[in-house]
């Protein structure tokens, strides 16, 4: 629960916060069982995502499903609330989304082979030394042939390859054993029967996918349903420090955010470090170490502290510690180093107080504004506001199917990997090995009748040569075709040239006859209205004379025959020689 922009995880008269800006220092929630372990999780996750921090938690017993759904008042909350002095206390649901590495009760949630990478595969398979150190051979072949490794037949037929081509990978790589081989192998075939092939596959699950918020600003809660998943260890605690892995690989440095960019809930740590190999121990703690520069907050939630490698354990600074159990010295030592760990509180004694705290009662400690502890307090932690218990396969399934996430995880895909390209190449090299059967056949054949083939080669090779100048005849042919029917086009182009130039030359004559013919028709109207006017003249001369005397008239009757005469001649002599030109 959010108290002046702190988080308020238990206390009364004293307070407990922890501090948004030294959230990502890390923590603890450490308990024998039932004593309250749970609820301080869901606690410190609800106030979390009320402060917009995206979580991450695993679900081992199947009751934090219920912070998908409002929490219901009764008579003990009633009481927890007032013991707290809280009014008007809210019970509300919480923005979540529920993954499940076998895709029954969450969206499914998967990583590849080559993603994990061998180290982490080694600790799923529990490999010894000298297998972890084959795997990772395995591991530098593939990338050294481009050959991906999404599932979990991929890397099995690939360990056959390698088995059969042992020799040829010695010199650059070593020697691999094919009894080495034979105990992988059959380690990945119960890994195989515990599930593992629907966690390996595509599409791979991409963690930034965690850093959501809702439409009012709050934190997404990301549940994984770990109720199947817990009851394979190696599965379970190698699975969850894969995705921390993936978590601090790709987040960006922030040094000391206002509040951690998210927060980390590793239920059940002790199985993280049962039997791990150092090199693993050397890694969990490098990842604990830089992650809080990335604004990443890790708590670590076991029975005790004492299940958390000592140089883990000190980088988790905001504990809260519930009742420890002891009843073998054994016990009693490890209750005492709990207490011991602590900054003492005069008021009462925390080796005593580990033993006699109640159900949801805890000794709490925080790091302050400057970031030292504070003194332990023994507090009780405040109830949560979402429903304590399951919520049901029927709310968890109407979640799922309404989250965005689910069609971009739902369905598993099997793009081309190393299992096909392995198997093409298994199928050339039978594919050759028939082929050299089939050609020493041939050569047995070849032999029985080499005249024959000889022959039938003689026979190809002047049938290729009549094809070939058969071809080349055709050939020439086209390109004598494609000569002619240029020349063709070139001659009727020409022809067509000349038959413009005729049309263009009878039209320009047509026009010059036409104009010749109308001068002509105005020379013949001018010559005849000259020999109307002589004639007329000639009329009145003869008229004249009529007048004066007989022989004038017979002049002027000759004169006028004989002009008009001459003007027929003049006449004919004008158009004749037009018409000869």
């Amino acid at each position: 629960m959010l108290y002046d922009n702190k988080i308020w995880v238990g206390g009364t008269a004293n307070k407990c916060f922890i501090e948004p800006s030294k959230a990502n220092r890390h923590g603890l929630i450490a308990g024998a069982t039932g004593t309250g372990k749970s609820v301080t999780l869901k606690v410190m996750a609800e106030s979390f995502s009320d402060m917009g921090v995206p979580v991450f938690l695993a679900d081992v017993k199947g009751d934090m499903s219920g912070i998908c759904s409002a929490g219901v008042s009764n008579e003990n909350m009633q009481e927890r609330i007032a013991k707290f002095g809280i009014e008007n206390f809210e019970y509300k649901a919480y923005p979540t989304t529920f993954y499940d590495v076998f895709g029954q009760m969450g969206i499914p949630m998967r990583t590849t082979i080559s993603e994990l990478g061998p180290i982490l595969l080694g600790r799923m398979l529990g490999l010894s030394d000298v297998q972890r150190a084959v795997m990772s051979m395995v591991f530098r072949i593939a990338d050294d042939q481009g050959l991906l490794l999404l599932d979990l037949k991929d890397l099995r037929l690939l360990l056959t390859y390698i088995g059969d081509h042992a020799d040829e990978y010695k010199l650059t790589y070593g020697n691999i054993s094919t009894a080495t081989i034979g105990a992988i192998q059959r380690n990945l075939a119960l890994l195989a029967d515990e599930g593992a092939e629907a966690f390996f596959s595509e599409p791979a699950f991409d963690v930034n996918d965690f850093f959501k918020c809702d439409s009012n600003g709050r934190g997404m809660i990301n549940v994984l349903n770990a109720t199947e998943l817990f009851n394979k260890p190696l599965l379970y605690s190698t699975f969850l420090l894969w995705l921390l892995s993936e978590i601090y690989e790709n987040m960006p440095e922030v040094g000391d955010p206002e509040k951690p960019k998210m927060v980390f809930f590793f239920d059940e740590a002790h199985l993280l470090f049962n039997d791990a190999p150092a090199f693993l121990l050397e890694k969990i703690d490098q990842i604990v170490r830089l992650i809080r520069s990335k604004g990443i907050g890790v708590y670590f939630i076991s029975q005790s502290p004492s299940d958390i490698p000592d140089n883990i354990l000190a980088q988790l600074q905001n504990r809260v510690q519930h009742a420890l159990r002891a009843y073998t010295p054994a016990e009693q030592k490890k209750v005492k180093a709990a207490a011991e760990s602590f900054r003492a509180n005069p008021s009462f004694d925390t080796e005593t107080a580990l033993s006699e705290l109640a159900v949801g009662e805890a000794l709490v400690s925080f790091l302050d504004e400057k970031g030292t502890p504070n003194v332990v307090e023994r507090a009780f932690i405040l109830p949560p506001q979402s429903f304590i218990g399951s919520a049901g396969f029927e709310k968890i399934q109407e979640v799922t199917e309404s989250n965005d996430l689910y069609e971009k995880y739902r369905l598993p895909v099997d793009p081309e990997s190393a299992y096909e390209l392995l198997m093409a190449k298994y199928e050339g090299t039978n594919a050759a090995a028939a082929q050299a059967e089939e050609e020493k056949q041939a050569i047995a054949e070849e032999k029985a009748a080499a005249a024959e083939e000889k022959a039938a080669e003689k026979e190809r090779i002047a049938e290729e040569k009549a094809a070939e100048k058969e071809r080349a005849a055709e050939i020439r042919e086209q390109r004598e075709k494609d000569r002619q029917e240029d020349r063709e086009r070139r001659i009727e182009e020409k022809e067509r040239a000349a038959e413009l130039r005729e049309q263009r030359e009878r039209e320009r004559q047509e026009d010059r006859a036409r104009r010749e013919e109308e001068r002509i028709k105005r020379e013949e109207e001018k010559a005849r209205k000259e020999a109307e006017r002589a004639e007329a003249k000639a009329k009145a001369e003869a008229e004249r004379a009529k007048k004066n005397s007989p022989l004038t008239k017979i002049t002027n009757s000759a004169m006028t025959a004989a002009g008009r005469q001459v003007g027929s001649s003049l006449v004919r002599g004008l158009f004749g020689g037009l018409l000869k030109k």
